[in-house]
């Protein structure tokens, strides 16, 4: 019996949702056997494609991500039998397809060696063959799910050439022969900026979306958490990662209130503080401890926005919150690492702390600032405070700008609303 059209419609979106959330693991998995991240790429494709056809004939399976990954192993191993260069890792790879089957790995024993396939796809795409924008762009791709029209407006550039960008970063680590692997010793310590940057990114394409129609992506928020996690046991010493883990504990602690029944957009000031994890908020603050300990030279950016984030979770209510403390830990970090985003929020924490008159002058500031030409939250923010001091008519226009500014649509339901008096 055929399916009906509603019906393979409904399918075809489980499928793509599904793949959404699973591909980046498919890909870790699937480049850890065939060692290339392009060819990975292509295999995890290949796999959405299967589902799209067999799927809607023969039902979503009872659990759809392993199906993917499998399906898309057992096309890796297909190619691997199909090179005799690779005849060595055909036995290695068959042993990986049992479920109870232990992992062989053929990097050399190490009490610093990991097994983890999603953190060894970060170390490898921070490879220093690539420039850093090859690295951003490749890692939003395949971590983040981004597709190249959305990495591009994340980055002000243009299509055509984010693409080029991640095609050939595909190309160089596969010419160059770039090891699947989280390196040791000085290598680790010299990609580890890139790799925490890159870490950071996916979570907060996790924590706001940057398009579509939710306004959180979990799956990424907890990839990216779990990552800071072993990032912080096998790195002990550096500052850090313990704060960017700090910084992530915080923000996520706050996932629970930042939507509502309907998945709307819940502002900081409204959310239900009840909500919050405590639990993820202790071990921020743990986190946040162990770099503070651990520190030399001052705490880094990391963690001290992993500190302005403590700032808040200490707040019983939205009206407690320190917010002098808050400017001034925005200073020190606008100071370590200068940024019209950092200065953007500064100035709301200004405006918390000294009122709106002085954070607007802050704003106006920086609106002939070229990287935040099209970042929708300057003119978000500039609407706040204009109706705060009561420029009504000027406020609705911001929030009208931002709204055509924003690619995901639970923003822009909140921006319109608010152009509208309704929010």
């Amino acid at each position: 019996m055929e399916q009906q059209p509603t019906a393979t419609a409904a399918i075809e979106a489980t499928v793509e949702t599904v793949f959404r959330i699973e591909s980046p693991r498919i890909i870790a998995g699937v480049a850890r056997i065939v060692r290339d991240v392009g060819i990975a790429e292509e295999l995890a494709q290949d796999a959405l494609v299967a589902a799209l056809e067999q799927w809607p004939r023969d039902g979503v399976p009872d659990n759809p991500g392993a199906w993917l990954t499998a399906t898309a192993k057992h096309r890796a191993i297909d190619l691997v039998r199909r090179r005799e260069r690779y005849e060595r890792k055909l036995q290695e790879v068959g042993r990986d397809l049992s479920p109870t089957a232990p992992h062989h790995l053929d990097e050399p024993a190490d009490p610093d060696d990991i097994d983890d396939d999603l953190l060894r796809l970060v170390f490898t795409a921070c490879h220093p063959v690539l420039s850093a924008e090859a690295r951003i762009a490749l890692t939003l791709r395949l971590l983040g799910g981004l597709s190249t029209p959305e990495i591009a407006r994340a980055f002000l550039a243009p299509e055509a050439t984010v693409a080029q960008r991640i095609v050939r970063a595909k190309r160089t680590l596969a010419t160059k022969g770039v090891a699947f692997e989280v390196p040791y010793g000085p290598e680790r310590e010299a990609r580890l900026g890139s790799v925490l940057e890159i870490i950071y990114l996916i979570f907060n394409e996790g924590y706001a979306a940057t398009a579509g129609d939710d306004l959180l992506r979990p799956a990424l928020c907890e990839d990216a958490l779990r990552l800071a996690r072993v990032l912080a046991e096998l790195m002990p010493k550096e500052p850090e990662v313990h704060g960017l883990a700090a910084l992530l504990e915080l923000q996520e602690s706050r996932a629970g209130a930042r939507t509502g029944p309907s998945g709307e957009p819940v502002l900081l000031k409204d959310q239900n503080r009840r909500r919050w994890n405590r639990m993820l908020i202790r071990r921020g603050f743990t986190a946040l401890g162990r770099a503070n300990a651990v520190a030399t030279g001052g705490l880094g950016p990391y963690a001290l926005q992993a500190a302005i984030a403590a700032c808040h979770a200490q707040a019983y209510a939205y009206e407690d919150t320190d917010w002098a403390q808050i400017v001034t830990l925005y200073g020190l970090l606008a100071a370590r690492s200068p940024s019209p985003v950092v200065e953007l929020n500064r100035a709301v924490a200004v405006s918390m702390a000294e009122g709106p008159g002085p954070a607007l002058e802050i704003v106006d500031a920086l609106a002939a600032e070229p990287s935040l030409r099209d970042y929708h939250l300057l003119p978000s923010v500039r609407g706040d405070l204009l109706a705060r001091l009561g420029r009504t008519t000027e406020a609705r226009a911001e929030f009208a700008r931002a709204a055509s500014l924003t690619r995901n649509e639970r923003e822009r339901e909140l921006l319109l609303a608010r152009a509208e008096g309704r929010g």
